[in-house]
């Protein structure tokens, strides 16, 4: 009989998943679960990836802190302490079920470089053809604000575009979203589907443990950069883990509706057979209680995905309507499109790309302190040709007049269209002032 198809599968635990909150002992039993859950769906024949937090949180059990420090430095050096009881916690529980599995530390600096972004990609590859489970974390005895993914919910959502996953689970202390905070509303309703995510309206009050970093709002942004790489992304709850295979049971076996069997003629009376639609009802009465973000049937992949979120972006250009157009249509960003420039970055470094409407030549005077009107929406990323002064020199002028104006012209291109990546919808709007 044939098997399930091979899927992979992204687990992300957050440090409240796997570490009592007061006394920062590890949660061996929700542990030793959710070993026996990844081991179960290796043994069904996927694979399987899981991003752990917790190295802090056990470093300060290990050392005897009660607090987590403000210190960086302390908190690295708690980081580095705890790191090594966590992987070692994971080997042994793995071990008892003869499973290996492999450390790999990331910050985001690993990924903002095409080649060990491409290193990276090539290696969880390889360990996941070898049957190996990678346990991913933030290097966090590295990692300082302007190289750290800012929790571990975007790390596991990059993971998840990184090996190509079939399923995210980012696993909390709730079942699901719910519209309001079932705390304090008995009435709050559960979003079991979301399928558009910028009109998603959830209780996101929920801001994360005391050891922790992230919240239920952290989680939609993964939900949001994993489903727009074509990765299922789900939420439920940690202290229950098996609910994972239940989950992608469910969510298989639903994809296609199920035949109805002829009953042979036995001469006996046979009950009715169920029709497909009674099937699919019985199966999600069983499914355990979950959020599920739909896929795009679009995704966003490899270079392009790398491009939108592997970068940290230095600065933005604003361009205008036509330039967009052209850049839907698969050509480069001229500097004739280019309407303004903000920040101070370098040649081959990201840009965000947000487009504007031109101040019309009339309202040009002395006062106006910058070229275009209203709001702009930001459309995608690029890594540029030129810097941010250079592009002011040459913003809306033909290619021919790059060389008179710089005294050289390395490319007709302020960016390559290879080098430009537009996300699938629109963007949140935004204004002139940028953190850089």
């Amino acid at each position: 009989m044939k098997g399930p198809k091979p899927l992979t599968i992204v687990i992300k635990l957050g440090t409240s998943s796997i570490v009592d909150e007061r006394t920062h002992e590890p949660l061996l039993s929700v542990l030793s679960l959710i070993v026996e859950t990844a081991v179960k769906l290796h043994k069904d024949g996927h694979k399987v990836v899981i991003v752990s937090s917790g190295a802090i949180g056990v470093g300060l059990r290990r050392m005897d802190v009660e607090k987590r420090p403000k210190h960086l430095p302390r908190i690295q050096a708690l980081a580095a302490i705890g790191q090594c009881r966590l992987i070692s916690l994971w080997d042994s529980l793995f071990a008892h079920l003869q499973c290996p599995i492999a450390q790999i530390l990331l910050t985001r600096n690993d990924i903002a470089d095409r080649t060990q972004y491409l290193n990276a990609q090539n290696t969880f590859a390889e360990l996941l053809e070898m049957g190996v489970i990678p346990i991913v974390n933030e290097n966090d005895t590295l990692a300082v604000t302007e190289i750290k993914f800012g929790d571990n919910d975007t790390l596991s959502a990059i993971t998840a575009a990184m090996v190509h996953a079939d399923y995210l689970f980012l696993m909390t202390d709730v079942d699901c979203l719910y519209d309001k905070n079932p705390r304090t509303n008995p009435d709050a309703q559960a979003i079991e589907v979301v399928d558009d995510i910028s009109a998603l309206q959830a209780d996101v009050s929920s801001s994360g443990s005391n050891l922790g970093t992230g919240g239920m709002s952290t989680k939609i942004v993964a939900a949001r950069l994993a489903t727009s790489a074509g990765v299922t992304t789900v939420i439920t709850r940690s202290s229950n883990p098996g609910n994972i295979a239940n989950i992608v049971r469910y969510l298989e076996d639903t994809r296609i509706p199920p035949s109805t069997p002829s009953t042979p003629n036995t001469g006996l009376e046979e009950p009715p057979a169920k029709s497909a639609v009674a099937v699919i009802t019985d199966r999600m009465a069983q499914a355990p209680l979950h959020t599920r973000f739909i896929a795009s049937i679009q995704p966003i992949r490899d270079r392009h995905f790398w491009l939108l979120h592997g970068l940290a972006p230095h600065g933005t250009i604003y361009i205008d309507a036509g330039a967009h157009r052209a850049l839907a249509n698969k050509a480069g960003l001229l500097a004739v499109g280019v309407v303004d420039v903000e920040g101070n970055f370098a040649q081959q470094e990201a840009v965000r790309l947000v487009v504007v409407e031109r101040t019309p030549k009339s309202a040009l005077s002395p006062s106006v302190t910058r070229l275009w009107e209203g709001q702009g929406v930001e459309v995608g990323r690029a890594l540029v040709n030129y810097s941010a002064a250079e592009i002011a020199r040459i913003k809306g002028v033909q290619s021919s007049e790059i060389h008179g104006l710089l005294g050289y012209a390395d490319s007709e291109y302020v960016a390559l269209r290879e080098n430009i990546s537009l996300f699938l919808k629109e963007s949140r709007p935004v204004t002139p002032s940028l953190e850089i």
